[in-house]
């Protein structure tokens, strides 16, 4: 069984990677670096980076990464995949620099998304010091936050990511964007890995352009969440959803869209999970007050 400790990292691709200084210092409050090859790190705790711009030609997300232990793990990892047909690739030097670890395999899910694997993260252990004054983002054991991803092949991505990567669910959506009642529901499974934060991973019932739904981060108070809210507005981004609090990871929370067009949950308070004591339940309602997405399509 393949044993995934949290989200280390994500991937997104940008043609103007300064949007992205900006955006994630001025709005995110994270630490934005140059990278040699013109992209930008986002760093957020006292990793080098969790947040990868790369120069590219479509504004879009690339890839999300997924952590191991140790060595052990991840040739474990690696194994289980190639055992269940699924065709992995060895990093190149290059790629394993760009991430900074010791080493990284990538492979496509059933949907075609791809997901990295790494082990060893390196760094220096500098002190993350928001530009804008945020105390922390919750990361550590937890990872990095949680993924939203396009999952068109539904089912078969589902099975994949229970049968072989080893991810448990953890609640079920099923849910309209519209008033339109003839509008089909669609499907959104979130799943768990080795930690305890709600889900590091959702799969969404259809196919995205931009290649996610949403990437979702983490501070420490409503304040933050609110002081977050006003520097969107203040550099003018773009309102995905409005403030609320969802009715499974209790995440109180807004969404804003990202330079490479995919949406960024930015919210406190998720729920530390006991799983031994966790039941599954299915909702039609995905808050208990407010995230009208609607905004994010006037």
């Amino acid at each position: 069984m393949i044993d995934i400790k949290g989200l280390a990292y994500v991937v997104a691709e940008a043609s103007d990677p300064a949007r992205w200084k900006d955006f994630g210092g001025n709005v995110l409050g994270m630490m934005p670096s140059d990278a040699d090859d013109g992209g930008v790190y986002l760093k957020m705790d006292d990793r080098p980076f969790r947040i990868c711009v790369q120069r590219g030609a479509i504004d879009r997300y690339v890839a999300s990464g997924w952590e191991l232990a140790h060595q052990a793990a991840f040739e474990n990892a690696v194994g289980e995949l190639e055992r269940a047909g699924v065709e992995v690739k060895c990093a190149s030097e290059s790629e394993r620099t760009w991430r900074k670890v010791q080493d990284m395999a990538w492979f496509l899910d059933p949907s075609g998304n791809r997901h990295e694997l790494i082990w060893g993260p390196k760094g220096d252990f500098s002190r993350f010091v928001s530009p804008q004054g945020v105390s922390a983002f919750v990361t550590q054991d937890m990872g990095m936050g949680h993924t939203v991803l396009p999952a068109p092949k539904f089912d078969e991505t589902w099975n994949f990511f229970r049968d072989v990567m080893g991810f448990g669910l953890s609640d079920i959506f099923r849910l309209r964007f519209t008033p339109d009642p003839s509008e089909p529901e669609k499907r959104i499974y979130f799943l768990h890995c080795a930690n305890r934060r709600h889900h590091s991973l959702a799969l969404f019932e259809a196919p995205m352009p931009t290649g996610c739904v949403h990437l979702m981060v983490e501070v420490e108070t409503v304040d933050e969440v609110g002081r977050a809210y006003d520097r969107m507005l203040k550099h003018k981004a773009r309102l995905m959803a409005t403030m609320g609090r969802h009715v499974n990871d209790h995440m109180f929370s807004f969404y804003m869209f990202s330079p490479s067009n995919f949406a960024i949950e930015y919210g406190c308070g998720g729920r530390i999970m006991d799983w031994q004591d966790h039941s599954v339940f299915e909702t039609t309602s995905p808050s208990f007050w407010g995230h009208d997405f609607s905004v994010g399509f006037k």
